[in-house]
Parts: C-alpha cells; structure tokens; sequence
C-alpha cells in the first residue's frame, strides 16, 4: 500500500477511467466525485446499454450530467457546463455481457484501449432473485469480460470491481475481507465443489428445454428465476445475486494474471451522508421500503429483529474510498478486498431507524386527499419468521381460503377477486422469504484492510484533502442521518 507524494487529487490529474453500469446510483456518484474535485481528470469512458451512439449520448444528458447530483459542479462551470461535461464525458453503447463490452465501434474502442489508466466496474445485477441466465451472463461473466478489456489497455494502472458484502450469505459472526478461490462454497458440506463452467452450460441447457418446449416469455422467466435460486441454495447461497457475484470474485482473483485488482465491498448502500447533496439517492434499498411503505400507509406491520445491526453505509463514503484506494494500489500488482462497513466501527441498530420514522412522521405528518394530516398508527413488530407467519395466516390466509370457499359456492363467481389477491399474497410471502436472510442477518463485515488504508491515508495524505474525501463511518451520527438527511432525502428523491 503507498501513496504518492501528490495526494488524491493531483492522482486524478489526466488520468483517463472507464466505468461501467455509469448511469447506476453508485457510478454517477463517483463520476461527479471525480469531476468536482479533479475538472483536469483527461477523460471518463461511461459505459452504458444503449442501441447506438446516439441512444447513448441522450442516456448521457437524461440520466446523468442533468441530475441534480451535478449541482455544484454545474455551479462552479456556469455556462461551460454542457462544454466541460461534453469534454470529459464519453458515452460508450455497450455490454458487459459481451467480448470486449460489446463496443461496436472500432476508433471508439481503439482509443479507449490506448489511453485508459482505471477500470471502474460498477455494473451489476442487484435483483435478488433474477433469472440464472441473466444474473450470471452480468454478475460472473461480465466480471471477467471487464478483467479481460482492461488486461488489453496499453496503460492500464488498476482494475477496480464493486461487489457486495453479501457474497458471505447469510453466515453468522464475524465476516472477513478474504478472498474466495475457485470451487470455494458456503456449503456445510466440505466436499461439495463449485465449475463455474458447470453452472454456465446448466443454465444454458434448461434455457434451450424451456424454449423447445414452446414455454412462454413470463414461463420461461419463472423457470430460470426458480432454477437459479435452487443453484444458488444448493452452494449455501440465500439468492442467485450473492451467489453470481461471488462466482463472479472467482474469476476475477483467479485469471487477473499480474493485473492490480482492487475488490470493494460495500454493505448497504444508503443515500449521500454529506457530499454534494446529502440525502440524494436513486432507487430504494432494503432498509428504505421500511420507510415507502409506512409513509404511503402500505404497511400493516414491521418484520425483523429490531435488535439486530443493520450494516448500512452512505454512498458518498463508499466513493471515498474507493477513490482513496485507487490511489494506494494503483500499479501494485496484487489483489485486495475491501468491506465498506459500519457493523464493526459504528454499528447501528433497526430499532434507531424505526425510532427516527415514527418521530420524523409525527413532526413532518403527510398530507392525504382531503388535505388534512394523515393518521400513521404504531404498527405491529414481528421479531421472527414463525410470528410473523401466525400472524399473515390469521390476517390473510384463512380470509383467502374462506374466499375460496365462497367462489365454489358460488360457481365462481368470485373467481377474479379470489385470483388477485391470491397472486398478491404469494407475492408478498415470496418477498418476505427473499429478504429473510437480511432482516434476520446475525454476521458483522471486519474491516480491518479498510481501517488500514485509513490509518495510512491519515499519515500520507494532508488533512484538508482526507477531510474531502472522509470514509470513516466512526463520524456518523445516525440518529441525525436518519431523521434529517436520509428519510427526507427518501421521500423527495425516491417517492417524490
């Protein structure tokens, strides 16, 4: 680990970076990041799906440099912004799932290769339970196709993966930054291996017997979403998005040759603590559907162990140390894991953030139809599966059967009342067991590699610039982040 005598921000200087999935949350964080702090970085490849060149430079304009995020940096430009962005910003139509990213163009693809120093690879699928096809064609092959672009550039300095804390699963205790080998498992059966290889061509021929068997498009996405939940539950995953991003580590560790590759793992990633625009978030993430829900009266009760830590951390942190440690491995040709977290050196439990939404409610109450304030009661928690089932049967399941009683006496008549709430039942009972693994998680990420690149960083870099760039989560105070940033910041970005 070595820092420059420079420091962060002359790091950046005329460096030229690619980064995939850059119309994602993290990505454009860490675009504007760099942009804001560095103007004189050379150049950003972004790498976004789009048809052509020019579907992707309107992605560019819709989704990236006029969101709100670019504030300051729109600020600080004035009316060269469109000009400054144009000269930085290079939208690039591809593919991760693709050799060589699926770039079409030849001079595009020549350059990028020529000039590029740092490879971001952010893009991923997050859907914890996406067809197998899908989640490994993105997660586990693209990992490797990134590896595979960024070995071909002529200066390239470092390959930076983004990958998730949950590739440990739903393991108790004290979870490591180590690294996972090839065949490696989270199985209790020490014999079990994992081929990649195997996986690839599994899902490739239930794919072909689903098609040759005439399935249809929503019997074909059924199937594979099922059969890469069994994959992954057979390995000792809880879902195929840890499972394929693991798979997808694997790879990376295992052919990355002499090529420096940096890991990060992060936790949950939650809305922007302090920089540029606190609270600023797209998307929702676990935690915030708690929060959707109780606002918009969708909730019936909370289920989760309120006790428990919740392993939450800002995005604006993340990026800060993602930028950080580019700085300290650039050029090092060794592989290095990180855990972006807060369960060890700030932990945070459910029960804060409950307690910040009932009290921000009660003092910022939402305004119904009628335009007078919207009553939020207390709502039932349920701390574990077997309450919280007992209570879904009682509330609903006994209905619903009684319903279907009524339908048959009825010869049916009811039948399309009877089916939607069906549907909408066992719609939430699947959700409920895809999230189980994570509201009832009992694991804390050791960030031990992280609190050595902090101890170092502190020693290197002036204070001035470390402040720029702070990831300690050590500074947060949560009762202040939950009630004034990220609930508030949930509502106007997300729920609008």
């Amino acid at each position: 680990m070595e820092f420059g005598d420079d420091g962060v921000v002359k790091f950046l200087k005329d460096k030229t970076i690619i980064v995939t999935g850059s119309t994602g949350f993290l990505a454009k964080v860490f675009v504007e990041k760099v942009l804001r702090v560095q103007p004189e970085v050379r150049k950003l490849y972004l790498l976004m799906r789009a048809s052509d060149a020019i579907s992707a430079a309107e992605r560019l304009q819709s989704e990236i440099v006029s969101k709100e995020l670019f504030r300051v940096v729109e600020e600080k430009h004035g009316e060269s912004y469109q000009a400054f962005m144009s000269a930085k910003l290079i939208p690039v139509a591809g593919d991760i799932g693709q050799k060589d990213l699926g770039i079409s163009d030849p001079v595009l693809k020549r350059n990028m290769l020529r000039e590029t120093n740092i490879v971001v690879n952010v893009a991923a699928n997050t859907r914890f339970d996406e067809r197998y096809d899908v989640s490994l064609e993105i997660n586990t092959l693209g990992a490797q196709n990134v590896l595979e672009f960024a070995r071909q550039c002529d200066k390239i300095e470092l390959l930076l993966h983004v990958s998730t804390a949950y590739v440990a699963g739903s393991q108790e205790g004290v979870q490591m930054e180590r690294k996972f080998k090839m065949g490696d498992t989270l199985s209790s059966n020490p014999d079990l291996r994992l081929d990649i290889d195997t996986e690839v061509r599994l899902a490739g021929e239930m794919l072909a017997k689903l098609r040759f068997q005439g399935s249809t498009k929503e019997e074909e996405a059924d199937a594979m979403m099922k059969f890469g939940m069994k994959r992954s539950k057979h390995f000792g995953w809880p879902n195929t998005y840890g499972f394929t991003k693991a798979m997808g580590e694997m790879l990376l560790g295992h052919t990355r040759g002499d090529l420096p590759l940096l890991i990060m793992r992060p936790t949950i990633i939650t809305s922007l603590y302090k920089d540029p625009v606190p609270g600023w978030m797209e998307g929702s993430r676990t935690i915030d559907s708690i929060i959707i829900g109780y606002a918009k009266r969708k909730l019936t009760c909370f289920l989760g162990d309120m006790d428990l830590i919740m392993d939450v951390i800002p995005g604006d942190m993340v990026v800060n140390a993602m930028i950080v440690a580019m700085v300290a491995h650039s050029n090092q040709p060794i592989e290095i894991i990180y855990h972006v977290s807060s369960s060890i050196r700030n932990p945070v439990k459910y029960n804060l953030l409950l307690d910040c939404g009932q009290n921000y409610f009660y003092e910022h109450p939402l305004i119904g139809k009628d335009g007078k304030n919207i009553e939020l009661k207390k709502l039932p928690i349920y701390s574990s599966m077997a309450s919280f089932q007992r209570y879904m049967v009682l509330r609903y399941k006994l209905p619903l059967e009684a319903l279907g009683l009524l339908n048959t006496a009825l010869c049916g008549f009811l039948s399309d009342r009877y089916k939607q709430l069906s549907r909408r039942y066992n719609f939430v009972m699947h959700l409920v067991a895809l999230y189980e693994p994570y509201v009832f998680f009992r694991g804390w990420f050791d960030d031990l590699n992280m609190e050595k690149l902090r101890i170092k960083a502190m020693e290197k870099i002036e204070p001035d610039e470390l402040r720029l760039f702070q990831f300690d989560p050590k500074i947060i105070d949560w009762d202040y982040y939950f009630h004034e940033v990220h609930i508030p910041g949930i509502l106007k970005y997300v729920c609008k």
